[in-house]
């Protein structure tokens, strides 16, 4: 079986590799460079495959991560200098942005995103619950009244947000499903939450935006949750999720399991309703 192998092979190439008589084998010239030159390929694997199992033992390189602009500005990038420390070997590139990315051909280790997910294949674990709010500031219900109705929306200076099409700031969805629709009447529209927060707190109307952007401003009083006749939509969650088709490398764990810690509790829960 082996003569036969090496019978293909040398047909292939188009050379002899060894010669040959009744006694003995030996390397032809062309046999011994190739054969040195297949020695250094199994080194360079062997190589490579004690550096991938080496990388899924202990966090190292470049850790690429997509996460919402919002969420990743207010409650990851604060927390990465602490993740940092704890692996010094660990480089994390964050790209934030609000658009849906294709984690397996744009090269992310992981990606954070907000409610309920699409693409079955992904691998998901849910690192904190996060929950719609309509707040407001203070002075702007001092002055214009506190809804009390989702009907009652209609009359008010509401803010929309035109992600994830700019349909959206026509309407509110509220209840579980998202299947009671308020319109609203924006003057003012952004598809940026964290502008819309700065209006409202600036006193500039309603606004329907993730625990997570008012959070502080709810605890600091800068905005009040306003209770309506039907609950806000569910957001279901904050999850992190990995491409599929095979196991997280040690680095996006260890991330993953760093922020599940931080968010036991989410500073974004603990605010005043």
């Amino acid at each position: 079986m082996a003569t036969k192998h090496v019978d293909a092979l040398e047909a292939r190439l188009g050379v002899r590799l060894l010669h040959r008589t009744t006694r003995r084998l030996t390397l032809t010239e062309a046999g011994r460079e190739y054969l040195a030159a297949c020695e250094r390929i199994l080194a360079d694997v062997a190589e490579a495959e004690a550096s991938a199992a080496e990388g899924r033992a202990h966090p190292r390189g470049l850790l690429r991560v997509s996460a919402p602009n919002a969420l990743g500005q207010r409650e990851v990038m604060p927390l990465l200098p602490a993740f940092l420390a704890l692996h010094p070997d660990l480089q994390v590139e964050m790209s934030l942005n609000d658009r849906f990315v294709d984690l397996a051909a744009e090269g992310f280790d992981m990606a954070i995103r907000i409610g309920a997910l699409s693409g079955a294949s992904l691998i998901a674990r849910k690192l904190a619950p996060a929950r719609m709010l309509v707040c407001a500031a203070p002075a702007y219900l001092a002055r214009a009244g506190r809804p009390e109705t989702t009907a009652d929306l209609a009359r008010h200076a509401c803010l929309g947000y035109t992600l994830p099409e700019p349909a959206s700031a026509y309407r509110w969805l509220f209840g579980a499903r998202g299947e009671i629709v308020a319109p609203i009447a924006p003057r003012l529209l952004s598809n940026n939450g964290e502008a819309l927060r700065a209006a409202a707190v600036a006193g500039a109307g309603l606004v329907y935006l993730p625990s997570f952007i008012v959070g502080e401003d709810l605890a600091a009083g800068r905005l009040a949750c306003v209770g309506l006749d039907a609950p806000p939509a569910e957001l279901d969650g904050v999850y992190a999720v990995t491409p599929p088709g095979r196991l997280p490398q040690a680095k996006t764990r260890a991330l993953i399991a760093f922020l599940a810690d931080a968010w036991a509790s989410p500073p974004w829960e603990r605010a005043r309703r």
